[in-house]
């Protein structure tokens, strides 16, 4: 969207210096990670505040206050958040995750602010109470630029009283790195099945687990199995769940992975398998249709964006059955359609949704917004 962003002053000092940005968020998300070595590599001194420490590359600092996930700490840690933003002197303070780190970020007492809204922070959280709502919309009003990844996130915002542009940006896909497998990879012989979602409410892996134990009551013309990536809460419910509907033959438990990993089994599986309940772009969505998959998905609007029936299928959130009827659909379907499906999706990300083009879109906006670099935002 087009939006004229007004550059802060920059003092002869910090235009000589590599520009300082402030990020707050959680240090032990990868895609904080990816963000933060990415403006590292433009040149960009990075410092991060956060409740959730890890080491994150690219980092000059990282800097932990009040260590945990309550909702009071939010609160009681904002005189120290302060304290650091003072110490660090950033030229601009980027906060990701509107509801928790937005609000570090916003009451930092530093300018100009970033808001980076990640989905659930805008299209669930502020619903949860008048008091989320009223702290969403006062942190949403101190930011001078908001960015979120879908369409959808982006009109969340309206209704706060916000008058910062906005951007839809995305954290974007390493093509380079998450790529189609060489041919041969993926065999006839099964049809694998990959989930890359957290382990969470949210995500509804009991829907894929559900639908999956449908399937086979069904019979497949070759054995269907899950490979479920990453980690979370309710691993003891799944994992009883998949012993009462004996699927213990068919799903693997295989956790986090890092990227190699995650590319690793996306070479090898024929359907990426994502059907939260709320949703913004998904990264692993993205770096699925990278690697040449097929989809089948929740019938969100982000998810729309992106996937039709040339690229897989969308389904009603938590509907086990329709997606067992989708992943039998995807199944039906010879290697040959499979394959145009993840070439027509590979295609889509080179041209939408590769990192280095948000990337770059973003660094331009922070010079902008520091004063290097003046004019209109097409």
């Amino acid at each position: 969207m087009s939006a004229l962003i007004r550059p802060a002053s920059a003092g002869t000092a910090a235009a000589r210096r590599p520009l300082r940005i402030l990020f707050t968020g959680d240090a032990d998300s990868v895609h904080l990670q990816r963000w933060v070595w990415e403006m590292h590599r433009r040149g960009v001194e990075c410092h991060v505040l956060t409740r959730r420490p890890a080491a994150v590359p690219g980092a000059a600092g990282v800097h932990a206050i009040r260590p945990g996930s309550d909702g009071a700490g939010w609160f009681l840690a904002l005189p120290e958040v302060r304290r650091w933003a003072a110490r660090i002197a950033p030229d601009l303070v980027h906060g990701h995750y509107v509801s928790s780190n937005g609000l570090w970020a916003a009451a930092s007492g530093c300018r100009p602010v970033v808001l980076t809204a990640w989905g659930t922070d805008l299209l669930v959280t502020p619903r949860r109470s008048r008091l989320m709502h009223a702290i969403t919309g006062w942190t949403l009003r101190r930011a001078d630029l908001l960015t979120g990844d879908s369409r959808d996130l982006i009109e969340a915002m309206d209704g706060y009283g916000a008058t910062a542009p906005r951007e839809e940006l995305l954290w974007g896909v390493d093509t380079e790195r998450f790529e189609p497998p060489a041919p041969g990879v993926r065999e006839d012989a099964a049809f694998e099945l990959l989930s890359l979602r957290s382990w969470e409410p949210n995500y509804r892996i009991d829907v894929i687990l559900q639908a999956l134990a449908l399937l086979r009551q069904r019979g497949t013309p070759r054995p269907v199995s899950l490979a479920l990536l990453g980690g979370g809460s309710l691993e003891p419910a799944l994992r009883e769940q998949v012993r009462a509907l004996g699927l213990q033959d068919a799903v693997r438990f295989v956790g986090r992975q890092d990227d190699a990993g995650m590319r690793g089994w996306m070479q090898r599986c024929h359907v990426s398998v994502s059907v939260p309940e709320s949703d913004a772009t998904s990264v692993s969505v993205l770096e699925s249709m990278a690697c040449g998959l097929a989809l089948a998905a929740s019938d969100l609007p982000a998810n729309r964006q992106w996937i039709d029936d040339r690229g897989g299928r969308l389904v009603p959130a938590g509907d086990a059955r329709a997606l067992a009827d989708a992943l039998q659909a995807l199944q039906a379907l010879p290697r040959e359609a499979l394959e145009a499906m993840g070439r027509r999706n590979r295609g889509i990300v080179l041209e939408r949704a590769a990192r280095k083009q948000h990337m770059d879109r973003m660094h331009a906006l922070y010079l902008q917004l520091t004063g290097r670099a003046a004019g209109e935002v097409a």
